[in-house]
């Protein structure tokens, strides 16, 4: 019950989150400054060295002489030095990226949440042999069927093709049972 509610919770509290964020209204009509930006990379030039410029410019203002500033060469140079320049736009979505981290972050959340009650909750909550009781009667029975059938006497040789597939079909029968029996033995000492 506990288990449920935390899911309906998480899942809950997860939509209002998504909700809030996609419908809230912008903070400005036009781009933020921070979602802009042009990005000018100019190499090392005569006895200067290179350098990244970054400025917030619209993108017909995307060049050397709007970008670079203050321009590091003499004015008879700055022609040949933005000629070297690489000037990009770019632009990104900030509230898709915080969008994405709020999800992430709220996966996380719940994973850890969930962690949190199987390690403190559920071992409180578990019946420790509820799964292993009845593989233990299982074995008893193989075992006294094993038995009864090692006692029955086996002058006849097995020459049927039906004698011989329960054989082998007995043969796997035993071979899971020893399986099942070494798995829930581990399960048990390791938890």
């Amino acid at each position: 019950m506990f288990a449920r509610c935390t899911r309906k919770c998480a899942s809950s509290v997860l939509l209002i989150v998504l909700l809030c964020c996609i419908l809230s209204p912008p903070a400005q009509a036009s781009k933020s400054s921070e979602d802009i930006r042009c990005k000018c990379i100019c190499p090392p030039y005569r006895n200067i060295s290179g350098h990244i410029y970054n400025k917030n410019v619209s993108q017909k203002d995307c060049n050397c002489l709007h970008v670079v500033e203050p321009m590091p060469v003499p004015g008879n140079d700055v022609e040949a030095y933005c000629l070297l320049c690489e000037c990009k736009y770019e632009e990104r979505s900030t509230t898709t990226i915080k969008v994405i981290i709020i999800i992430y972050l709220s996966v996380v959340g719940a994973l850890l949440l969930y962690m949190a009650f199987l390690v403190l909750v559920d071992p409180l909550i578990r019946k420790p042999d509820a799964y292993t009781q009845p593989l233990r009667n299982e074995e008893e029975n193989e075992d006294a069927r094993s038995l009864a059938a090692a006692l029955t006497p086996s002058g006849a040789r097995a020459n049927t093709v039906l004698e011989r597939v329960e054989g082998a079909q007995q043969r796997w029968k035993r071979q899971v049972q020893e399986q099942r029996k070494t798995v829930f033995d581990r399960h048990k000492m390791l938890s």
